[in-house]
């Protein structure tokens, strides 16, 4: 339905931080809701982080929470996650996706390609 293109993924230490952007091909007003997940190797797939494109509500696994902010700019169709303290077990690939509903925050319609995230030093 819409297209999804993640960025600002790449190699950080223990303790770093990386800011990610998904960048949406029409307006993500006009969307229920965007979320950010990440799949590690021989993991689920997890729900890090949801907004409401609407009113900005927020969803945050407990795994993230007090790390990493999720915020969205409706001028530019883009939706950030900012990942502060970051550590080993965040390394996965993030993928940006439509979300029918914030506070349950499950992938409903469009993927993003991803992009790779890896805490090590």
């Amino acid at each position: 339905q819409v297209q999804l293109v993640e960025s600002g993924g790449g190699l950080v230490q223990p303790g770093g931080s990386l800011r990610l952007s998904c960048a949406a091909s029409g307006s993500i007003f006009r969307l229920g809701a965007i979320g950010w997940f990440r799949q590690a190797p021989g993991k689920e797939r997890e729900g890090v982080s949801c907004i409401s494109s609407s009113d900005g509500s927020t969803y945050y696994a407990d795994s993230v929470k007090g790390r990493f902010t999720i915020s969205r700019d409706n001028a530019k169709n883009t939706v950030y996650l900012q990942m502060n303290s970051l550590k080993p077990e965040d390394t996965a690939v993030y993928y940006c996706a439509t979300v029918k509903y914030y506070s349950d925050c499950k992938i409903f319609g469009s993927w993003g390609q991803g992009t790779q995230v890896t805490v090590s030093s």
